[in-house]
């Protein structure tokens, strides 16, 4: 199918609301609480070059919360990340983040304001150690900060232990969890109020998968940090999540909260085999 041409208009989207609980979700809210969001995506759109992929995405991220965001392998979901981190241009639409439009800035502005990005693939830097990318993910920190960054490259190792043993290894020479780990670490040098991790499982052996949600665990219940998850293992990203929405074609077709959605007769027929 085209990726220009989705397969659900409008009033298909309504029918497929229907498909969610009755009980409160971000399209229900207040206009207070809207304001009160860290993350407000309104009417989004975005692609590459000429190619829509994303079409009136609409979801939001209040503090505190994990955010699900689940959908077959070209729904768009990436593409989503992408463009609320600045790495891709949005078309239309709106994207308000800590009280600042975030719609057209750059991505190290973006970061400088809170706003950082795991991206699939990692994307470290294999000839640099791990710990010289770890303080790359700190690069938008200001001048005389250094205390403060040693602080939180500490803070790093304690929650993720395996870096520090692996400190001064060559970041290309570790294994696919650990580099997992080094990349959610450095997202977190960058001192964010939300991270958008894009796969957090992908081709990760079960005991590493589990050790990195620990992890998410506690950053997340514990110091309060704000999560937006993509996530191929349905079950995973909708058993931790406080809502979670479905992307299909470029556009949410579905939102509610975790177990909503857990027990959503199209969720279990599409992404878990039920």
């Amino acid at each position: 199918m085209n990726p220009t041409e989705p397969r659900s208009g409008p009033g298909a989207l309504s029918e497929q609301r229907g498909f969610v609980s009755t009980q409160p979700t971000a399209a229900s809210n207040s206009s207070q609480e809207r304001q009160q969001a860290l993350l407000q995506v309104d009417h989004l759109e975005s692609g590459y070059d000429e190619t829509r992929v994303l079409w009136d995405v609409s979801l939001e991220v209040r503090r505190g919360e994990l955010v699900a965001l689940i959908g077959a392998n070209g729904a768009g979901k990436s593409t989503l990340l992408a463009t609320l981190s600045g790495l891709l241009p949005a078309w239309t639409g709106y994207i308000r983040f800590a009280g600042h439009d975030i719609t057209h800035r750059r991505a190290e502005e973006i970061v400088r304001l809170g706003l950082s990005h795991v991206p699939q693939g990692r994307r470290l830097f294999s000839a640099l150690t791990v710990e010289e990318n770890l303080l790359l993910g700190a690069y938008t920190r200001r001048a005389g900060s250094q205390q403060a960054i040693k602080q939180e490259l500490e803070e790093v190792y304690t929650l993720l232990p395996k870096l520090r043993e692996r400190r001064r290894q060559l970041a290309g020479s570790l294994s696919g969890g650990e580099q997992q780990m080094c990349a959610i670490g450095r997202g977190l040098m960058s001192h964010p109020e939300l991270l958008l991790i894009d796969e957090l499982s992908l081709g990760l052996a079960p005991q590493v998968v589990d050790d990195l949600l620990n992890a998410l665990d506690v950053i997340h219940r514990e110091k309060g940090l704000s999560l937006l998850l993509v996530e191929q293992d349905v079950q995973i990203a909708l058993e931790r999540a406080d809502r979670a929405y479905v992307l299909e074609n470029g556009h949410i077709v579905l939102e509610g909260t975790g177990s909503e959605l857990l027990q959503n007769e199209r969720v279990r027929t599409a992404y878990l085999g039920t």
